[in-house]
């Protein structure tokens, strides 16, 4: 069986070590609901998120997981200010998002023309005993 697991792109320049298929690590999960990350990644793909990876608390006393990376996508969208808004805060902007199968996960991503790094999605399988 395997699980998909979310990792914003600011946990990962933040505290995020590098890792690839193959590669076992130990991470703080999150159960993550398809609303949390529809916006950027679609609905669709969204209702594939089991977990989030969290470095910085404030998510409850989970413990940690391990897990066997199968494999990493990095996700890229636009972000802008939408026509209208009272606010100056950039939203994703649907149907931009970008899926890229990579071999490692690194701590700085490349970003691709006119989108910005938003996370990675892995695909992976829990570690049992």
């Amino acid at each position: 069986m395997t699980v998909t697991i979310w990792i914003d792109s600011w946990q990962m320049e933040c505290c995020g070590e590098s890792f690839g298929p193959g590669e076992v690590v130990a991470w703080q999960l999150v159960e993550a609901g398809a609303e949390d990350h529809a916006d950027v990644v679609g609905g669709r793909r969204a209702v594939e998120i089991d977990f989030r990876e969290e470095h910085h608390g404030g998510a409850g006393e989970e413990a940690v997981a391990a897990v066997k990376v199968v494999g990493v996508e990095e996700v890229h969208c636009r972000y802008e200010i939408p026509p209208g808004s009272e606010s100056d805060v950039r939203q994703p902007v649907p149907g931009t998002t970008e899926f890229v199968p990579v071999g490692r996960a690194e701590k700085w991503v490349e970003e691709r023309p006119g989108l910005e790094f938003c996370g990675y999605l892995v695909t992976a399988e829990p570690v049992v005993g």
